[in-house]
């Protein structure tokens, strides 16, 4: 097994990128005032475990139930798009009141939030370039990262007080509402190249 770091590296700046974490900042903060207390280890965990097994078994799953991976990617972008509008508008779409604080940390926190259709569509696009254990490593700087951020959201959202959350939130509600139209236009315009 030979790590190159070069790669490592280029794979967690992607992944974090698509995960974004920072700018789930205020989803996190949210979730946490409807629900209590979240899990940060069990989310953090359950997201790593998602990825990898995505990163193997991904391709065959979609494969296997008859969806390409466009197709995939574009149900995501939907998925991006409400949480997004959520965000910028204040309103809620999602309905959270028959979660617990153990529910909330697997779904909707490390399931679809973090180890979301775009971060496992991510993973199948890296696996084409780089070998398979620098991604697992990737991966893991990754969960390593998440769980931080989780474990100091209230610390983090008392730096920022409400003025400065409501503001991020916007501001990065539009950032992700323009990762899920450009995930939209990108993976429709491939689907129609197959067809």
């Amino acid at each position: 097994m030979q790590l190159n770091f070069k790669e490592i590296f280029t794979a967690f700046m992607v992944l974090f990128a698509v995960v974004d974490i920072v700018g789930n900042i205020p989803i996190i903060i949210d979730l946490r005032k409807k629900v209590g207390h979240i899990n940060s280890r069990k989310a953090a965990i359950i997201s790593g475990v998602i990825m990898v097994s995505f990163l193997f078994l991904g391709k065959s799953i979609l494969t296997l139930i008859g969806i390409d991976v466009n197709s995939f990617a574009v149900a995501g972008s939907f998925i991006l798009f409400f949480i997004a509008l959520e965000m910028i508008l204040g309103i809620t779409l999602y309905k959270h009141e028959d979660h617990t604080a153990d529910t909330a940390s697997v779904f909707p926190l490390a399931f679809p939030l973090i180890a979301g259709p775009g971060s496992l569509t991510t993973l199948l696009s890296l696996r084409a370039e780089f070998e398979t254990e620098n991604i697992i490593v990737a991966i893991i700087l990754n969960v390593i990262v998440i769980f931080i951020v989780l474990k100091t959201s209230r610390t983090i959202e008392r730096f920022l007080g409400q003025n400065g959350i409501s503001i991020i939130r916007k501001v990065f509600g539009v950032v992700l509402l323009a990762i899920a139209v450009k995930l939209f236009a990108h993976n429709i315009k491939a689907l129609f190249e197959i067809i």
